[in-house]
């Protein structure tokens, strides 16, 4: 049975070769073999096989028979998994993986909010308003304000009673996280309450097409500025 001390290393391991992977370090220049990681990293042979392991269930690696292992294209990454998702946003900024990200919010959030118009119980309303409550209440906290908006669009996923959507909220909040920080970091503000509201009150109307434009609109907004964004510009 492992010790806590063994999954803790190998979760250090696993998070270290996964920031590498999706960085390019290992593009090139090839994956180290098991020995070399355990030299690398002073990690023991369980450790590293187990890391291994589970960068290739995550996509990032495969192994093969007289082959050794080697880094998967990007194609080939779960990009769902929340570790994945986390690396890739973590890499130097890219107009690409913000757009991208954006793009499926605009493919979720609107359908997501119009079945919360249609779906959404006492319970849901208060969760949503407490959300955009807490966005109004911190305007002068970025990290509070960021914190509400993302509780505000969760809970319009849980709103819409559709549990594969709601299985998507991890994939939403890491996407949620970095692309309203940058949006924010844009436009100069936190994001606008009116327009947040008007997804709120559309729920609370029980007027779907109303919740389905009003946060389409929020997210072209992000889709037109991530589009514009240049960070070299902004330092």
């Amino acid at each position: 049975m492992r010790t806590q001390h063994g999954v803790s290393l190998t979760y250090g391991l696993l998070e270290t070769l996964g920031q590498s992977i999706v960085s390019g370090h290992y593009d090139g220049n090839g994956f180290p073999t098991e020995a070399e990681l355990c030299q690398q990293f002073s990690a023991s042979r369980t450790v590293a096989r187990e890391a291994v392991k589970m960068l290739t269930a995550k996509g990032l690696l495969s192994a093969r028979p007289r082959q050794g292992t080697k880094v998967e294209p990007v194609s080939r990454w779960n990009l769902l998994d929340p570790d994945v998702t986390r690396w890739l946003m973590e890499r130097p900024f890219s107009n690409t993986i913000y757009r991208e990200f954006t793009e499926v919010r605009l493919a979720i959030e609107p359908v997501a909010a119009a079945l919360a118009a249609q779906n959404a119980d006492r319970k849901d309303i208060k969760a949503i308003r407490d959300g955009l409550n807490g966005m109004r209440d911190n305007t002068a906290d970025h990290d509070q304000a960021l914190q509400a908006d993302i509780e505000f669009h969760v809970a319009i996923l849980r709103a819409s009673g559709n549990p594969f959507f709601w299985q998507l909220r991890e994939l939403i909040n890491t996407a949620l996280r970095l692309s309203i920080s940058v949006t924010n970091k844009i436009s100069g503000h936190t994001a606008s309450i009116p327009a947040h509201e008007a997804v709120l009150i559309a729920i609370e109307k029980g007027d779907a097409d109303g919740a389905l434009h009003a946060m389409r609109a929020i997210l072209l907004e992000s889709l037109e500025l991530i589009k514009t964004y240049d960070p070299a510009v902004g330092e």
